[in-house]
């Protein structure tokens, strides 16, 4: 024999490593995993206030943002437990592969935390702590270049009007004057109508609400800030 190792004594190793693994257990091994789930642990908090401070959305959620940082530490569980052992790994992607995930992520934000957590975990677990530790540089320099180009444009929102007469829609396109606006439906039902208008607003200035809120047969208006996708 060359003494090169086969897949089948790779294999074979492992399947006797793991079933001794707690006898080798040492204080060392300890240890290092311990420091492995701390520095995840850090690198949680970490995604959990980014994720807090850059959030735009209109509703926060606490329960994913705590989410986040709970997935980066059971990333780096997982990796640490399997990196060792082949049959360990082997039955952990059996194991979560039978798992269904069914929760919907409706903002591709949340989806890039997740990833980014995901990410972040497998760096720390596998040891390569430089690589969680850059990534995360490089991507708090992109939210942060990326998010104050944003807020130096002008906001988005929805004008909902109710209103009955006939008129109304001029005199709402004369306030309205230079905002840029795009009438997205009407709806007319006898004397009632029901119009939503996109509207362009600079430097949050809303002062044109109240001169519409205050014109004859106006019965009510909602403004509603709108952050999908639009374009120029």
């Amino acid at each position: 024999m060359d003494g090169t190792l086969t897949f089948q004594d790779i294999f074979d190793n492992s399947v006797l490593e793991a079933g001794g693994f707690l006898q080798n257990v040492s204080l060392q091994t300890i240890i290092n995993a311990a420091i492995y789930v701390f520095l995840s642990l850090l690198m949680g908090v970490a995604l959990y206030f980014i994720y807090k401070k850059s959030y735009i959305g209109v509703v926060y959620s606490q329960s994913f943002a705590i989410s986040i940082a709970g997935m980066t530490v059971l990333t780096c569980c997982i990796i640490v437990t399997i990196q060792s052992n082949i049959v360990l790994s082997l039955g952990m992607v059996g194991a979560l592969s039978i798992v269904r995930y069914r929760t919907a992520v409706k903002d591709p934000m949340d989806l890039l935390f997740l990833f980014w957590a995901v990410a972040a975990g497998i760096a720390i677990g596998a040891g390569m702590f430089y690589i969680a530790l850059l990534t995360s540089v490089f991507m708090v320099l992109l939210l942060w270049i990326l998010s104050g180009r944003k807020h130096g444009r002008d906001e988005m929102y929805i004008l909902l009007l109710h209103y009955e007469g006939e008129g109304i829609d001029e005199e709402v396109r004369k306030i309205l004057g230079t905002n840029p606006y795009q009438i997205k439906s009407k709806t007319m039902r006898k004397n009632d109508t029901e119009m939503a208008v996109e509207v362009r607003v600079r430097k949050h200035d809303l002062s044109f609400t109240d001169r519409i809120r205050k014109i004859e047969n106006i019965k009510d208006l909602t403004i509603v800030q709108y952050r999908g996708d639009y374009v120029d």
